[in-house]
């Protein structure tokens, strides 16, 4: 994946996994665990946050483990430590000042509390009603990235206080993914010589390709809110004349092309005679930037999604006919030979809103898969959308059902093309709704908030050059 930029952030963007956390009496022969359990030696130390999704002070009752290593791990076989544990154990081994230490262990206390929290699925009741563990931190992702740029709408840097939670904050989150990993096995060599087979722990393949791209893609996306800290342009709220006019100008502000439902969003002012030649090309060249960004951002989020389960539930609640779902008039176009044309098809229907077109993109969606089941049924009783996948590939090409299957999903694809910023489909919602990889779960969270900012960054910049057009034809 090409990036936009270089990031001038000293971060660390590449995958260092942890040891495993193992329990001594786990002896599943599975080829794939994930270990996200509390320690009483985390080494990530944050503050206790008000804006935080989860920082409300709550009664640690989380059992710890032990640093034993793993029955697996064979002697003179070394595991990579995670500099998210490195801290606190050196901490507890080597004791500091009686004030670092005693703020240190407050901030562990605090870190144990918030993932006692997600481990209970936010419920600290212990009436067993919380959600699952991949749903608790999938929300508390959305949540922090609610409260960090929910309320910045404006082309300039974040707020050093901001930036610094939301690096403490995530870094939280992504320290679980030091723990989800998979067993491969491997020659080891004893120490007389004998080679023998065994299994070792090694980061999941998916977190370990996904998530230094994702940071990379995060650390891009502050550094183009970094460059906007001195600029030609400034905001004025919604309904002012002149706002912080810098020109003492009490000229009409051009108001940019946005949704009317956006009235709350400040509308940027130039100078009168329009910005400068070098700054109309620093935003270009940082709305190319972004883009990318979110392209690549959608991308990811897409492919994480395509890879999580489809509920059953959602299966069942399909009709049994495609044709109810999409209407007869659709049902005639798309079963109208080789003349079917998505991109004709949606001029026909003329969506006037986001709302028309997501609510089609929900039928269009559900059509398709109760066509696959169909087309699959034919051969096999049963309809489970495992048995979906696995028969997938001794379809008729020619059945009418895979027919228009295939060609509601060149309509959807070719639909949210046309709406970049069309919001989750049900089934999307229902994939992250009844989602129990954690792993999976933060790898989605973390690319959808990433894909929202960079989409909103593309549009601020487009606001001022909208802004910024305008002016010079009025003094033309």
């Amino acid at each position: 994946m090409d990036s936009a930029g270089n990031s001038d952030e000293t971060c660390d963007l590449g995958y260092q996994p942890s040891q495993s956390s193992l329990d001594q009496n786990d002896q599943s022969s599975s080829t794939e665990a994930t270990s996200f359990s509390l320690q009483s030696g985390y080494s990530f130390c944050r503050t206790n946050s008000d804006v935080s999704a989860f920082s409300e002070p709550t009664d640690d009752n989380s059992s710890t483990f032990s640093e034993t290593p793993s029955p697996l791990c064979w002697p003179g076989m070394k595991s990579p430590k995670t500099p998210v544990l490195s801290k606190l154990v050196m901490q507890q081994q080597n004791p500091a000042a009686d004030d670092e230490t005693e703020t240190e262990d407050l901030e562990l206390d605090m870190m144990k509390e918030r993932f006692s929290k997600l481990l209970l699925g936010q419920d600290m009741s212990g009436s067993g009603k919380g959600v699952s563990t991949a749903v608790a931190v999938s929300n508390s992702i959305t949540n922090l990235y609610a409260s960090i740029f929910g309320h910045h709408l404006r082309l300039e840097p974040l707020h050093p206080d901001k930036k610094l939670m939301w690096k403490r904050e995530m870094n939280c989150f992504l320290s679980i993914c030091d723990h989800i990993v998979e067993f491969v096995p491997a020659l080891h060599d004893l120490q007389d010589g004998t080679a023998v087979e065994v299994m070792t722990s090694r980061p999941r393949s998916d977190i370990s390709v996904n998530l230094p791209a994702l940071r990379k893609l995060d650390a891009l996306l502050l550094e183009v809110l970094d460059s906007f800290e001195e600029t030609e342009f400034w905001y004025a709220e919604q309904g002012s004349m002149s706002g912080k006019s810098r020109s003492g100008s009490f000229r009409r502000i051009p108001a940019p092309q946005r949704k009317e439902e956006k009235w709350w969003l400040p509308v940027p002012c130039v100078p009168s005679g329009g910005l400068s030649e070098k700054s109309r090309k620093h935003l270009r060249h940082k709305r190319d930037c972004a883009n990318q960004i979110h392209k690549a951002a959608k991308a990811l989020n897409n492919s994480i999604l395509a890879e999580m389960e489809i509920p059953d539930s959602y299966m069942a609640s399909l009709p049994k006919s495609g044709k109810a779902i999409v209407g007869d008039a659709v049902y005639r176009y798309m079963c109208n030979g080789e003349k079917f044309t998505p991109d004709l098809l949606l001029n026909c229907l003329n969506l006037g809103s986001e709302h028309e077109a997501l609510e089609f993109a929900d039928k269009i969606e559900a059509s398709m898969y109760t066509w696959r089941r169909k087309a699959c049924s034919m051969t096999h009783s049963k309809s489970s959308w495992d048995l979906v996948k696995d028969f997938m590939s001794d379809i008729d090409r020619t059945d009418k059902n895979h027919i228009l299957a295939e060609r509601a999903e060149s309509l959807l694809f070719c639909l949210k093309q046309r709406y970049p910023e069309l919001s989750q489909t049900s089934l999307d919602a229902s994939k992250i709704h009844h989602n129990r990889d954690v792993g999976k779960a933060i790898l989605e969270s973390y690319s959808r908030v990433l894909e929202g900012l960079a989409f909103n960054v593309v549009a601020w910049i487009e606001d001022v050059l909208f802004v910024d057009k305008t002016t010079r034809n009025q003094d033309q």
